[in-house]
């Protein structure tokens, strides 16, 4: 099984920082890595079951919406190489928001695993994880 994990502690309270999440079918911190997301079907973005495609590219479904413990899991259902459905299966993506241990704001932490034959997807969704986060930082 293939993993990665980012960290990132973002000056603002999590509740603040919740609302860059709370919609599955909204990115709004980022304007440069997501460029564009698609709702597919009528269920909200609070709701899971939830799905998005993201830039044309990543299919994905919301699996778990805990706005109480601000987390949310997500599948990458098929996606552009190196995460499309023939090279990568049972993908799931987490992201935790809590308040950071030393009082400075928030700390997120996106992880994910899949299971694939190479681990082309690791490097690839570390670069994705680590600009989405670094533009969640910038916006606080």
């Amino acid at each position: 099984m293939q993993a990665t994990y980012q960290t990132a502690i973002i000056p603002a309270p999590v509740s603040e920082v919740w609302k860059q999440f709370s919609d599955f079918h909204a990115f709004p911190f980022s304007k440069s890595v997501i460029t564009k997301i698609e709702k597919v079907g009528d269920k909200p973005g609070t709701e899971i079951g939830a799905k998005r495609i993201l830039n044309d590219a990543f299919h994905e479904t919301l699996v778990e919406y805990k706005p109480d413990e601000y987390k949310l899991s997500y599948s990458i259902d098929d996606g552009p190489s190196p995460v499309s459905k023939q090279e990568v299966a049972n993908y799931i993506g987490v992201i935790q928001l809590s308040k950071d241990p030393e009082g400075n704001g928030t700390l997120v932490e996106w992880s994910s695993s899949w299971n694939a034959n190479t681990e082309d997807a690791v490097e690839f969704c570390h670069g994705i994880y680590v600009a989405l986060l670094k533009e969640l930082k910038s916006i606080f």
